[in-house]
């Protein structure tokens, strides 16, 4: 009996995708199933392809990583990180990437306010 051959769009997926979209959807994936760590690597793997709108989700999931303090990165280097991503994002014009902006340079403040109340080291 012959091999019926087979492809993806035997299982409804679309064929036209680029490495940058599937970079892109393994981001969604962990993020949803909050992974915020993996949804990074692969936000930040799709942005540096070239798929536009993922500076975006980049910034948004490493701000959240710093306000969770979750990862090993310390709040000022992600949200250093998540700034350059915001700040260069082609879309940085629309109403969700001001949004997003705003929200950083809030978590900013928060930070610095932080840093501000910690006790000075005795020396």
């Amino acid at each position: 009996m012959p091999v019926r051959p087979w492809s993806p769009e035997d299982l409804g997926r679309p064929t036209d995708g680029t490495w940058a979209d599937m970079a892109f959807g393994l981001g969604e994936l962990y993020e949803g199933e909050g992974d915020l760590e993996q949804a990074a690597d692969w936000f930040r793997r799709a942005a540096e392809s070239g798929r536009a709108d993922a500076a975006l989700r980049l910034g948004s999931v490493l701000g959240r990583m710093a306000d969770a303090g979750s990862a090993a990165d310390s709040a000022e280097d992600l949200l250093a990180e998540a700034t350059r991503w915001l700040s260069g994002a082609q879309d940085a014009t629309t109403p969700d990437a001001i949004e997003l902006i705003t929200d950083m340079l809030n978590r900013q403040l928060r930070q610095a306010a932080r840093r501000g109340l910690e006790p000075a080291p005795a020396a």
